[in-house]
């Protein structure tokens, strides 16, 4: 069974910076994509930053350069490095991956953190 749990969500100001994290657990035999969404209250779920195999990485137009992904292959993580937050940025941040596992093809989602931009 494949796990995805992320972290270094909080409470930033405008301005600041914060990187979360997500560690995936499990029989993975293959990952064909990886990425970060978010969900704002009151909107829908939306991508981030995606990362697909090759290690081709994209960020969205709308955080405009802000956000980096970047992966740990060594320690199974992912990663997204967020500068210069706005308060429009709140939101639950969750990772996502397709992958390849024991019982076959799974999209797989963590739990979610969140990450407050208020000042």
């Amino acid at each position: 069974q494949v796990q995805l749990v992320e972290s270094g969500g909080g409470l930033v100001q405008p301005g600041g910076s914060l990187r979360l994290s997500c560690a995936a657990s499990g029989s993975i035999f293959s990952i064909y994509a990886m990425g970060w969404y978010r969900q704002a209250p009151g909107k829908q779920r939306e991508l981030v930053a995606p990362i697909i195999s090759g290690d081709s990485l994209k960020s969205a137009d709308f955080v405009k350069g802000r956000f980096t992904i970047s992966r740990d292959n060594a320690k199974n993580m992912l990663f997204l490095q967020m500068n210069s937050l706005e308060p429009e940025d709140t939101a639950v941040y969750y990772c996502n991956a397709q992958v390849e596992a024991g019982s076959g093809y799974r999209e797989v989602w963590g739990q979610g953190t969140l990450v407050t931009v208020s000042s």
